[in-house]
């Protein structure tokens, strides 16, 4: 990847891997990702029984274990992202990084892009035990479709988009301990609510402008194609993708102009 990235951005790069080696915790969280996603997948895969074109998810009960995976996956490349980031003003370190920055374009550049590669490859390992499981334990319970092979890659995508909305949110509220609850009150509790309230007064139609409707929109492709909360797959994408866009720019805009 180095190879065909700008010259100038290199060491950006560099010194961004490296702090993403050296972060606490992060083999562990790698390897309880990992974990959870293999015993999710056999559970599932064991317990189910064939796949009913009737049935909800679309892709078969047998992959609720990748979908467990997924939505953990995706929560924890949010907290990845706000810690990356936020952890910088915290320890007062950001001010130091973009000294030895040649302009700060290019140092939340180097953030994003490496925030979002890790998360990527977290989301692809996630998905390969998983797919793994499902096949090696479920055998013909799994409807190898179009639409199993667009989960897949709609994971991947909101992997990526969430782990560059918690980098936003990391810059934007200068606070890891500040911006990780923040983004864990949102996915787990306030958006739920706000869709209970929403369907209550009548306007369930609304909430599929919101980030996690349109996540898990990207991602259950085929699945709840009635539910008023969920918008279909290509306009969720959309959605999904302008929050992440939008919340960037903001970022990249604080990050450019504020004092650190």
């Amino acid at each position: 990847m180095i190879t065909i990235l700008p010259a100038d951005l290199v060491p950006n790069v560099n010194s961004e891997v490296r702090k993403v080696v050296t972060m606490p915790r992060a083999r562990t969280l790698a390897a309880a990702l990992l974990a959870v996603a293999l015993f999710a997948s056999l559970v599932s895969a064991s317990l189910a029984g064939p796949p009913d074109p009737r049935g909800q998810p679309a892709t078969g009960a047998a992959t609720i274990g990748l979908y467990v995976a997924l939505a953990l996956v995706v929560l924890a490349a949010a907290v990845f992202g706000a810690v990356g980031t936020g952890a910088e003003y915290r320890y007062h370190s950001m001010a130091v990084t973009a000294l030895f920055t040649a302009d700060r374009d290019r140092l939340a550049a180097g953030k994003f892009l490496v925030i979002g590669c890790c998360a990527l490859a977290a989301a692809v390992a996630v998905e390969l035990v998983s797919v793994g499981a499902l096949f090696g334990v479920g055998h013909g319970k799994v409807a190898v479709t179009g639409e199993f092979f667009a989960v897949l890659g709609g994971g991947l995508l909101a992997a990526v988009c969430w782990s560059l909305i918690g980098a936003s949110a990391g810059i934007l509220l200068r606070s890891s301990t500040r911006a990780v609850p923040l983004l864990l009150g949102w996915i787990v509790l306030a958006e739920p609510l706000i869709w209970l309230i929403a369907r209550g007064l009548g306007i369930p139609g609304v909430v599929t402008l919101l980030p996690v409707s349109a996540t898990v929109g990207t991602v259950a492709v085929g699945s709840y194609p009635d539910s008023d909360l969920l918008a279909p797959t290509p306009a969720a994408v959309v959605v999904l993708l302008l929050w992440t866009i939008g919340l960037g720019a903001a970022s990249w805009w604080s990050l450019r102009t504020r004092d650190l």
